[in-house]
């Protein structure tokens, strides 16, 4: 059975972006437009609604439905898409008035990630996202999905209808999705637990779509991981090892684009992924400086990292692409000195010295400065704290527990808690 449509590149799209009055619904639009190139749509029309509440049947007035209608004919136009969220019932009224397909902005942007995922466990996330998004939209006008089931020898009565039989169908594929993405998972925790026992930080890209961080790990990295100017060029993280000082080895992860109201399946889908950054001892968002909305989607990253629980890790801001704005590579520093924002251009490799430079200050002078509780029956970890040169005074208090002033790198102290399951509180 084929549970999910994906509609191929070269369709002729009629575009429909409804501006609510809110902030940057401008930017919306243009992002919206670069959306549907990416997924290959071939845009033979582009309507902008205003509107403030959607209407309930067909999120826009009757009469701006029928424009759209119109131009859908005029145009002989296979698809429509919302740069909004439809209810199902909206998608199924649309398409009757439309006599065409409709999705909304989650299923364009689904449809990208089916067309860009390459590994199997990207894979395995974007079916996970498309089922479960399907499995609110079965009812789209097909009669046949009503039809029922039953009437052999042994199944005669009220019978099953084909709807049901396809939810069923979905939530049991979804089952064995989740089972085998859980497998992957693990797999790719082992990994990780081998990485932390060899003790080498992890550095994690993080940042808008199509800022540049591909190009990045690349020149980094030496890497020929698949970069283009599109949004979501690629979708599935890629870990390498390299040297930023010698002696110093760093894994840095490459990892997916974000993009303003990312659906929430997808956040959900790809948290495994996200692992890689969550986990990280610190992030390097990549932001694209000559964007004039840079600033926004700096918001917009943020925004993710807190869905994820990554926005208090520490972070180093890079400000790519200079080369589009004739800037000289650059390190900003914050009051206390440290690194806080590197100007360079990936494309051309401009400002890597001082990004490798910015990327080993930061994971050896971010201190942590606290004091913890020890129990007698802790000795080993107090120990190990010792030899690190962490520990600055120790107490011994009257109920036998040590009392512990520490101080080293953060990045250290990251490490050591994710070593140390009885740490971890205290982290």
């Amino acid at each position: 059975m084929q549970f999910f449509e994906r509609h191929s590149g070269g369709e002729r799209v009629v575009l429909v972006h409804i501006d609510t009055g809110r902030e940057h619904s401008i930017e919306d639009e243009h992002e919206f437009l670069e959306l549907a190139r990416s997924a290959g749509a071939d845009i033979v029309a582009a309507v902008s609604v205003t509107r403030q509440n959607p209407d309930p049947k067909l999120f826009v007035g009757s009469g701006k439905a029928q424009e759209i209608a119109d131009l859908v004919e005029a145009h002989e136009a296979e698809l429509v898409i919302f740069n909004h969220s439809l209810s199902p019932s909206q998608e199924r009224n649309l398409e009757r008035l439309l006599k065409c397909r409709v999705i909304d902005r989650t299923g364009l942007i689904l449809d990208i990630f089916a067309q860009r995922a390459r590994s199997h466990e990207g894979k395995l996330q974007v079916e996970l996202a498309q089922l479960k998004y399907l499995s609110t939209r079965l009812v789209r006008g097909w009669t046949h999905l009503e039809r029922q089931r039953g009437g052999s020898i042994g199944l005669r009565g009220p019978g099953e209808t084909q709807l049901e039989m396809d939810r069923r169908l979905i939530n049991r594929r979804i089952a064995q999705l989740n089972t085998r993405i859980n497998k992957v998972q693990r797999q790719r925790h082992e990994g990780r637990k081998g990485r932390q026992r060899s003790e080498v930080p992890t550095v994690s890209l993080v940042g808008y779509t199509n800022a540049g961080k591909s190009t990045l790990f690349n020149t980094v990295t030496a890497a020929h991981t698949y970069a283009a100017d599109k949004l979501f060029a690629t979708l599935d993280t890629t870990l390498r090892r390299v040297k930023i000082a010698p002696g110093k080895p760093v894994v840095l992860a490459d990892t997916v684009g974000f993009i303003r109201h990312l659906p929430h399946d997808l956040v959900t889908a790809f948290r495994s992924t996200l692992e890689e950054t969550l986990l990280a001892d610190l992030l390097l968002q990549v932001v694209d400086a000559a964007d004039p909305e840079h600033v926004r989607q700096l918001a917009d990253v943020d925004e993710v990292l807190e869905e994820i629980g990554a926005k208090a890790l520490p972070r180093l801001i890079v400000m790519n692409k200079i080369d589009r704005l004739e800037r000289s590579p650059g390190l900003d520093r914050d009051d206390e000195g440290r690194p806080w924002r590197v100007w360079v251009s990936a494309k051309d490799g401009l400002g890597i010295e001082l990004l490798q430079q910015a990327i080993t200050e930061r994971l050896q002078t971010q201190t942590v400065n606290k004091t913890i509780t020890l129990s007698a029956g802790e000795g080993r970890i107090r120990s190990r704290l010792i030899a690190e040169g962490a520990v600055v005074h120790q107490l011994l208090r009257e109920d036998g527990n040590w009392q512990l002033e520490i101080s080293l790198p953060e990045a250290r102290w990251n490490q050591l808690c994710k070593h140390e399951p009885l740490l971890a509180a205290q982290c």
